[in-house]
């Protein structure tokens, strides 16, 4: 647990043992909330829910929800079950299918003993195609093949990120996307849409736009643009999301729309696109994490994004009623742990970030 200053989240330089406290989920419901374990021993901070924000294996992949679940203690966004299937690109893809969506064609290696099949359904899906780990973030692992003489080596870069590997058709088209917030009622952002000039939207490109550009809104017809956002709510609902998610799709040149995937845990900075789509609906970045979090919670939490008074209230400086907002031009996901207290129950409110695979800037 982050106790240090904010200042040092954005500039990276919170992972100092001075600056941070061992602690750990309490499996116990009577706990609600963590156990923290300091010098003169352990003692018990309830929360009233939990704000995963980290990235990749074992933070968007369910893991963590299910430990809050465990626990008894509510979670923003998605449940350990959607999270999980979203996680597994070809699983999402089956449930999509099922849904009456389109889905690039693809196969399933489920180890490296299979790589050798790799050749023949790589024939029977055709070329390009795309190699992905079936359980990845952040476009690691992916490469995008066009002959059979690089198929092998892509293989054993993607078995290096998982232990099941995606051979999935390369579709002729432009990715578009949408934001969708809330459970039983959905707000669903503008479509935005990246412009390509080469190559595919991978780990560099997400992070530093060095070819690439979103445009918000995308530059569709504006039926297009409603079949795109209707279609992301049957995705949203078919896969079980809830709190909020981003919804990944292509659009074809003659109009045909293509599930890519379901973000669970979009990024979430100033410059990111899930926040960009919602603002243009007219949801602010504050007004949607407030919603988001009261939905969790069940009740209006008056919970803000703060600095100095996080790091105060973990400290157990229960006087401190300063805030301060984050830094305009971060570019980095958030690490750490923030908490915020209830104005109600005076239990805090937690938002968890962490060292999970390091989101894009624009995710």
């Amino acid at each position: 647990m982050y106790t240090g200053p904010y200042a040092c989240i954005p500039q990276d330089r919170w992972n100092q043992p001075e600056m941070c406290t061992s602690c750990a989920v309490s499996p116990s419901p009577r706990v609600h909330g963590l156990l923290i374990f300091e010098k003169t021993g352990t003692r018990e901070l309830p929360l009233d829910g939990a704000f995963p924000v980290l990235h990749g294996k074992n933070g968007e992949d369910g893991t963590v929800q299910g430990v809050f679940a465990l626990a008894g203690i509510p979670v923003a966004g998605c449940g350990l079950l959607a999270s999980a299937l979203c996680m597994d690109k070809e699983l999402a893809h089956r449930v999509a299918e099922q849904a009456g969506i389109r889905v690039p064609r693809s196969a399933r290696i489920c180890g490296p003993w299979e790589a050798d099949r790799a050749e023949l359904l790589a024939r029977e899906i055709g070329y390009p195609l795309f190699v992905k780990p079936i359980r990845a973030g952040s476009s690691f692992g992916i490469s995008r093949v066009s002959s059979p003489e690089t198929l092998r080596k892509a293989v054993a870069d993607a078995f290096a990120y998982d232990t099941e590997v995606e051979l999935e058709e390369a579709i002729d088209g432009f990715e578009v996307g949408c934001a969708v917030l809330g459970t039983k009622q959905l707000t669903i952002g503008v479509v935005d849409e990246i412009e390509l000039s080469g190559g595919f939207f991978d780990y560099e490109e997400k992070y530093t736009l060095k070819t690439s550009q979103i445009h918000v809104p995308a530059r569709i017809p504006a039926e297009k643009a409603e079949e795109i956002r209707r279609t992301a709510a049957r995705l949203y609902r078919a896969l079980g999301c809830g709190g909020f998610a981003r919804v990944d799709m292509f659009l074809k040149s003659k109009g045909e729309i293509i599930f890519n995937e379901v973000n669970t845990i979009p990024g979430c900075t100033l410059h990111s696109r899930y926040p960009n789509m919602l603002a243009r609906v007219g949801l602010e970045f504050p007004d949607w994490v407030r919603m988001l979090l009261e939905e969790a919670v069940g009740e209006k939490t008056g919970c803000g994004v703060q600095s100095q008074a996080e790091a105060d209230v973990l400290q157990g400086d229960k006087n401190t009623k300063q805030s301060a907002q984050r830094p305009e031009g971060d570019q980095q996901e958030n690490t750490g742990t923030e908490v915020t207290k209830d104005r109600r129950s005076g239990k805090k409110a937690v938002m968890t970030t962490g060292q999970g695979e390091n989101k894009d800037a624009v995710d």
